[in-house]
């Protein structure tokens, strides 16, 4: 008890910690002052600085930038690194100083609190006008904000209002299986000391009423006439329910009260060797692995299903740029971790099966490999690397795909002041690792402004780096509809270009038909790319009209102008009619790092015979390249995917009927689950394997009360299973039912504080001390620095701790039924007199000192196997079940 008080002190001391927070306020001497987080209320105006997080659910008003923009990191919530751009009402983006709100005055009507991260409706009243306002526009606490020297924002949610408290769930109380079983136990042998403390006083009871039969004394020598109470022949019923009571004394022995001391003193000292082990101890960042409870040592041998999330979990959170197809040649020489894995498959060269264009091998070439690394570039490629590209027949192109690359982002440029070095601050790692790449192969973006991009490029005519400013006109964000990203600028020359990068399903249907000359070998390069495990992204671009130009701007101000509900609808459909007869440059191919040994721990789990689980709050693509780079996905594995993205669905959202839509999509999600046990029970008896992914929305309703039972029975069919974009509520809520319907052990795994309602969940919660905070370790059972680590963690410790637990409680169990039943026995032989068979003091040091040395010694040191070759043989794992 005292182990855990402290523990849940550790806790409280965290919770007040982040109460007392402070921030600055504006009160009604029109100035900011600071104040705690705890003392924020609904309807105050604050204002937050660079760095720091948002202590409660804001409506942004303002920000340092003109335009009232701001950069927001959001991985403590749905564990993204990138940053997200939020955008202020034009109406209110104007007020970018202390003094401009000593007369402002508005009101804001909005939704009730609610889970869902992505969605907020809400209405703004202010200077005569209903500004409607969408999630763009609200700053979730948790938060953190980038790149923007400050905001003013006003309290919207606070407490457990907002949408990160709404989230979370009451943490339960855990405790391991063994324990609940061994209670069961004790009720047995409970059961056991009552019914032989009855029987020996049933007999007791008839000895001593027959003590005295027709006058005569049979057990003289007791003298039975002059006895007391305990003894008496004349009340033998209550002298057997004294006998009764000293019996339950007695037998007491049968029940091991020493088992809970000595158990927990094992406990503490099995986390004191997982603490200590050295092989789960990551030098990089003095991280050790530790036993933050030792209550459900145990339970780490017995777990059927890991839950994990992905993002800095198995993944490094770094994307690099490793290879390219421009104009139909593939460049780049790199490969990748999912190229290996296939080629030690097919027991085949690793150069061979990297291969995508002729004659292309890794390179060898010393002055390739022997450059410094660079965060997010990982491309070989000596055609085009030190401006070689100027000597390749098709340098016009390739000079248009590393423009395209350096200009159609949103990224913003870090200018160390002290060392003159930039770097980028990305709303997505692609991003950043597009620009990296343009910058490395001689095209450097360095400056940005409001209607202004500047590289320092490579002129493939003079050979002299020169510098270049384009006139950034507009920006079709990304939207899931459109599923790719736009820029329209202006370069010295006055030409207007379209830049355009997007996935393939939807960038080859707007080329035009100039611009398919290289689209044949290009789709080659790009299921190549896929079957690597790589991300790619489509290159395009046009020139535009001036006429068609101005006609087009029009239509596209006047429906981001719009302030009605279908707004998006409108922008969407505006950039789709300049998105068009656009032409092909090529592809991109990033790779998203694993953390060291991810793959190779994943196989040896699953020879284990545990199932793993992926949930996490990125995008679908995303997280279908990681199961395939992980090996969780395998490119023999049929995908049923289940999503609500068909054109039906998008129909009735932009209708707005909520009913109609909610209705629709259970419908959907039903026929989906149906389609994929038809598609899983017809393979049966084959060799065929399925990989079920699934993204949030269908989740909503994939886990209501009428279709869980079908979708977890769909799920446990499937040798992998995929949740992307889920909530952080919804991570939690899927651990729960995997754990209450199938009755097994669940593991959860993860780094950030959208897992901590996961890891609170699940039987057995791990944390990962990585770059996204210490909240996840805060609220998990153990906590180790790589998600390697896991490997040792279950196969090594969880063995030996299972098998530790469950002998010393037989052996337990064990010597004191056979002390128990020893007194019952030589009871036989005392008339059932309620004599002990030992001495006092022997019965009282039975368990404290004479037997508790070797059963504690058993818990702490035996070891069946070896570590080597717990981590050999990982069946040994499964035969601990």
């Amino acid at each position: 008890m005292a182990k855990e008080g402290i523990e849940d002190w550790r806790r409280k001391r965290q919770d007040i910690e982040a109460n007392n927070r402070k921030v600055n306020v504006y009160t009604e001497n029109h100035t900011f002052q600071e104040t705690r987080w705890k003392s924020l209320r609904v309807g105050d105006l604050i204002k937050v600085y660079k760095d720091q997080y948002f202590p409660t659910d804001l409506l942004l008003l303002s920000s340092s930038y003109e335009d009232g923009i701001c950069y927001v990191e959001t991985s403590n919530l749905d564990g993204e690194t990138n940053l997200k751009v939020k955008h202020a009402l034009n109406i209110t983006s104007s007020l970018q100083d202390d003094g401009s709100f000593q007369n402002f005055k508005g009101v804001v009507k909005c939704e009730d609190p609610n889970e869902d991260l992505y969605t907020f409706i809400g209405t703004l009243y202010y200077d005569n006008q209903q500004n409607p306002l969408s999630v763009q526009q609200i700053l979730l606490r948790g938060s953190k904000l980038r790149n923007t020297d400050y905001v003013y924002g006003v309290v919207i949610f606070t407490g457990h209002d907002t949408k990160v408290m709404q989230n979370s769930t009451d943490p339960p109380s855990k405790r391991s299986g063994i324990e609940k079983r061994m209670d069961k136990i004790i009720y047995v042998l409970f059961g056991t000391l009552i019914t032989i403390a009855f029987i020996g006083s049933i007999f007791f009871g008839i000895e001593t009423k027959n003590d005295i039969s027709g006058g005569k004394l049979r057990r003289w020598y007791l003298r039975p006439d002059k006895t007391s109470v305990f003894y008496d022949p004349k009340r033998a019923t209550l002298a057997a329910f004294f006998h009764f009571l000293t019996a339950l004394m007695l037998y007491g022995y049968l029940i091991p009260i020493s088992l809970y001391v000595s158990i927990e003193i094992v406990k503490v000292l099995q986390s004191i060797f997982i603490n200590q082990d050295r092989e789960m101890y990551y030098e990089e960042r003095d991280k050790p692995a530790h036993a933050r409870t030792s209550n459900l040592n145990e339970e780490l041998g017995q777990v059927d299903t890991i839950l994990s999330d992905k993002t800095g979990t198995l993944t490094c959170n770094s994307m690099e740029f490793v290879k390219c197809s421009i104009a139909g040649v593939a460049y780049g020489r790199v490969v990748t971790e999912v190229e290996r894995a296939l080629a030690k498959q097919k027991r085949d060269g690793a150069q061979e099966v990297g291969d995508t264009s002729n004659d292309v091998k890794e390179s060898t070439d010393p002055a390739v490999n022997s450059e410094k690394s660079i965060k997010g570039f990982n491309f070989k490629d000596e055609r085009i690397m030190n401006g070689q590209w100027v000597h390749e027949p098709n340098r016009d192109m390739i000079q248009k795909f590393f423009r395209v690359l350096a200009i159609c982002h949103t990224v913003i440029p870090d200018v160390n002041k002290k060392t003159g070095e930039i770097s980028y601050e990305a709303e997505s790692p692609d991003e950043a690792a597009f620009v990296i790449a343009a910058r490395e192969l001689g095209f450097q973006f360095f400056e940005r402004t409001q209607n202004r991009i500047t590289l320092h490029e490579l002129d493939h005519q003079s050979g002299k780096m020169v510098d270049r400013s384009y006139q950034l006109l507009h920006v079709l964000e990304f939207s899931s509809s459109r599923k790719r990203m736009s820029v329209i600028v202006k370069n010295a020359e006055n030409q207007l270009l379209l830049l355009s990068k997007g996935a393939d399903s939807v960038m080859f249907e707007q080329l035009s038909k100039d611009g398919r000359v290289f689209e044949g070998i290009t789709r080659e390069h790009l299921k190549q790319y896929a079957e690597a495990g790589l991300r790619t992204l489509v290159v395009a671009y046009r020139e535009l009209d001036e006429k068609e130009f101005q006609s087009w701007e029009r239509e596209f101000l006047n429906a981001q102008a719009s302030v009605t509900a279908d707004r998006d609808a409108l922008v969407d459909a505006a950039a789709q009619k300049i998105e068009r007869d656009i032409i092909l440059l090529g592809v991109t191919a990033v790779e998203d790092k694993l953390q060291k040994g991810v793959p190779e721990c994943i196989d040896k789990l699953a020879k284990a015979g545990i199932k793993i689980w992926v949930l996490t709050g990125d995008k679908m693509e995303t997280a279908i390249n990681i199961g395939y780079a992980c090996s969780l996905l395998r490119p023999d594995m049929r995908q049923i995917i289940i999503t609500l993205d068909s054109q039906d669905i998008l129909d009735l959202e932009n209708q707005g009927n909520k009913e109609t839509i909610a209705k629709a999509s259970h419908d959907s999600i039903t026929k989906q689950i149906r389609e994929g046990m038809l598609q899983v029970s017809s393979s049966r008896g084959t060799t065929a394997s399925f990989g079920l992914v699934i993204d949030g929305k269908s989740l909503s309703f994939a886990l209501d009360k009428k279709l869980e039972k079908s979708f977890l029975e769909l799920a446990i069919n499937c040798a992998s299973v995929i949740c992307c974009r889920s909530t952080p509520k919804q991570k939690a809520l899927v651990t729960r039912l995997v754990k209450v319907e199938t009755h097994r052990t669940t593991l959860a795994i993860g780094d950030g504080a959208n897992d901590v309602s996961m890891l609170q969940e699940a039987d057995v919660g791990v944390g990962i001390s990585g770059v996204e905070g210490m909240q996840a370790v805060m609220s998990s059972d153990y906590a180790i620095a790589q998600f390697r680590f896991l490997e040792r963690l279950l196969l090594v410790h969880g063995h030996w701790c299972y098998r530790r637990i469950s002998m010393m409680l037989c052996y337990f169990f064990y010597k004191n039924i056979a002390f128990g039943l020893t007194l019952f026995w030589f009871e036989g032989f005392a008339s059932f007199s309620g004599r002990p068979a030992y001495n006092d003091w022997y019965m009282s040091l039975y368990n404290v000192f004479f037997t508790s040395l070797p059963v504690i010694a058993l818990g702490v040191f035996d070891q069946d196997v070896s570590a080597h070759l717990c981590l050999e043989v990982c069946l040994l794992f499964y035969t601990s079940f």
